[in-house]
C-alpha cells in the first residue's frame, strides 16, 4: 500500500511534529517529500523551515506569503458575516485551513505529486478540515494523515525519533511542552497540558504574545476610526491600509489595550469538549466595529436575518466546509447585505473593552427627524401606533379572552 506513493505535498511549519512527519514520510511510504509553508501572518521568519527542509534533503521547497489573499479572500468575507462559533469563537484556526489545503493542492498538481499530508491529530478538528478541502479540491487526492498511523504516539516517542535520524528538537520541545500554539494574523491559539483542566486559571503572563491583559493595559483609552467601504475595513485612523496590514495594525491598537483575549471551552466536530485561550485583538475591534455600521445601514429584516443565519454559517467554516455548496449560498446572501455596509465607526479601546462612540454612512439608514423625541410633526403620527398594537395583539387576546370570540 505505501508504495504506490510517489511524491507527496507536505503542510510543513518547519516545527519538531512536522519535521519528524518529514522523514517518517521518506522511511516509511519511499516517497519523495515537497514541503509547503505558508505564511499567513505567523509572526515569525519563515526562512529557518526553508533551511531546515533543505537539510533534511529536501529538493522542492515552496515557502509562499498568502497573508493578503488569506486576510482578503477568507478572512474578511468570514468577518460580514459576524461569524461567532457558539457564541465566542472568531474561527482564527478553523478560517486559515482551507487557505492552506488549496495552495497544497495546487502545488500538488504544479509538481505531479499523487498525495498530500498534513500534521493534524486524530483528536482535532484540523484533520476534518484539511480533508474536506483537499476532497472538494480533487476528489482523488490520496491523504496521509501520520497521526493515524504511526505509532509515535507520545512526546517522549517522538523526541526519541528525532534523536535517532538527526532532527534538531529546540531545547524548550524536551520533556512535555506546557502548551500548543497555533497563529495567524486573525489570532493566536493556546490549547493542552496547563491549559486543560477548565477550573485553572491560564497563567497569562506565559500564554500571552500578541498582548497583554487589561490590568496590564494604559489608564488612558486609545482613540481610532474605522471606514468601511461595501462591508470590508479599508482605512484605520484615515489611512488606507490593505487588507492584512490594516488587520495587523488593529492587532497592535487592541493588543496594547488589552482587547481580545477570550478563554473558551469548545464542542469540538470530532465530538469532545476542549478548552483554549485566543488571542484575537484586530478580530475583536472589527466585529464591534462592523455591527456598529450595520446598526446603521442594515434594513431590520436583512440584519435579523443575517443575525439568524450566522451559527450556521459559523459552524459551517468550524467543521471544515469553507468549499461546500452551503456556504457558497450563504456567503451569497451576506455579500448581498455587506453591499449598503460603508461608512465611519469611531471607537474607543481601553482595558480590553471596545466602546463605540460615533458612527456615521451616506448609506444611514437612521432619521433624526423621525427618530426625535422632540416634536414630530409631520414626521410621524404616534396615534398610528394603536393600531398596530391592537394588531399585533389580536392573537393574545382571542387565546386568554371568552371562548366566543369576543374581545372587544
Amino acid at each position: 500500500m505505501s508504495g504506490d506513493v510517489k511524491k507527496v505535498v507536505l503542510a510543513y511549519s518547519g516545527g519538531l511534529d512536522t519535521s519528524i512527519i518529514l522523514r517518517w514520510l521518506q522511511d516509511t511510504y519511499g516517497c519523495e517529500v515537497v514541503t509547503f509553508t505558508a505564511d499567513l501572518g505567523q509572526g515569525e521568519e519563515l526562512e529557518p523551515a526553508r533551511r531546515k527542509a533543505e537539510m533534511m534533503g529536501i529538493q522542492e521547497i515552496f515557502v509562499d506569503d498568502l497573508r493578503e489573499e488569506f486576510v482578503r479572500d477568507y478572512v474578511f468575507p468570514m468577518f460580514r458575516a459576524n461569524a461567532l462559533y457558539e457564541g465566542t469563537y472568531l474561527l482564527g484556526t478553523s478560517i486559515a485551513r482551507p487557505l492552506i489545503a488549496r495552495r497544497q493542492i495546487e502545488i500538488a498538481e504544479r509538481v505531479g505529486a499523487d498525495a498530500v499530508a498534513h500534521g493534524a491529530t486524530g483528536k482535532g478538528n484540523d484533520q476534518v478540515r484539511f480533508e474536506i478541502a483537499y476532497y472538494a479540491l480533487k476528489p482523488d487526492i490520496r491523504v496521509i494523515a501520520p497521526w493515524r498511523e504511526w505509532d509515535l504516539t507520545s512526546r517522549s516517542r517522538l523526541i526519541e525519533y528525532a534523536e535517532q535520524h538527526q532532527i534538531p528538537v529546540p531545547k524548550d520541545k524536551r520533556g512535555e511542552a506546557p502548551f500548543s500554539q497555533d497563529a495567524n494574523l486573525v489570532h493566536i491559539s493556546s490549547e493542552g497540558k496547563i491549559l486543560e483542566d477548565p477550573w485553572d486559571e491560564p497563567d497569562y503572563d506565559l500564554i500571552l504574545s500578541r498582548m497583554v491583559t487589561p490590568m496590564d493595559a494604559p489608564d488612558r483609552p486609545t482613540e481610532l476610526a474605522i471606514d468601511f467601504e461595501a462591508g470590508d475595513p479599508v482605512a484605520v485612523n484615515g489611512t488606507r491600509l490593505s487588507p492584512a496590514s490594516l488587520l495587523a495594525r488593529l492587532n497592535e491598537l487592541g493588543g496594547a489595550n488589552g482587547v481580545g483575549c477570550t478563554d473558551i471551552v469548545e464542542n469540538r466536530f470530532v465530538g469532545m469538549k476542549s478548552r483554549g485561550v485566543y488571542e484575537t485583538p484586530g478580530g475583536t475591534v472589527l466585529f464591534h466595529a462592523r455591527r456598529a455600521i450595520e446598526s446603521l445601514t442594515l434594513d431590520r429584516g436583512a440584519m435579523h436575518l443575517k443575525d439568524e443565519l450566522m451559527p450556521r454559517y459559523a459552524e459551517l467554516i468550524y467543521n471544515g466546509f469553507w468549499f461546500a455548496p452551503e456556504r457558497e449560498m450563504l456567503q451569497a446572501a451576506i455579500d448581498h447585505a455587506a453591499r449598503a455596509v460603508t461608512g465611519t465607526v469611531r471607537l474607543k479601546l481601553y482595558k480590553g473593552n471596545v466602546i463605540v462612540t460615533g458612527r456615521k454612512s451616506p448609506n444611514s439608514l437612521y432619521s433624526e427627524r423621525i427618530a426625535t423625541f422632540e416634536s414630530d410633526e409631520g414626521a410621524y403620527d404616534q396615534r398610528d401606533a394603536e393600531g398596530f398594537i391592537k394588531l399585533n395583539a389580536l392573537r393574545l387576546r382571542l387565546a386568554g379572552g371568552p371562548r366566543d370570540g369576543n374581545v372587544s
